[in-house]
């Protein structure tokens, strides 16, 4: 289970660097799907950034349940899961509230 979770890291660490760069705004889900008129009423460096500190924090969460698999410590999966979740939802809020990504005209 722990090496799995090792490959389940790769990933998100990769995606973590291309987006925290400013680049890679295909990898955002939802944001892809606009039409390119819509696309440029955003900053898609400073929303790239966001999502790249934010999978930063989610591959530490994983890194976490790694963690906790091979010391075989609970509370160290349960801290994962509190901060996984915790990251995601002000995600969330953050990016859907206050119009903070859009270019200033």
């Amino acid at each position: 289970m722990g090496v799995a979770i090792h490959i389940i890291l790769i990933p998100f660490l990769t995606f973590a660097i291309i987006l925290s760069k400013g680049k890679g705004a295909f990898l955002i889900a939802g944001y892809n799907t606009k039409s390119d008129s819509e696309k440029a009423l955003y900053d898609e460096v400073a929303l790239c950034k966001l999502m790249g500190k934010t999978m930063y924090g989610i591959s530490f969460s994983i890194l976490l349940f790694a963690l906790s698999e091979m010391w075989d410590k609970q509370v160290l999966f349960i801290i994962g899961l509190i901060l996984i979740l915790t990251i995601i939802i002000f995600a969330l809020v953050y990016t859907n509230t206050g119009n903070r990504f859009k270019k200033k005209v």
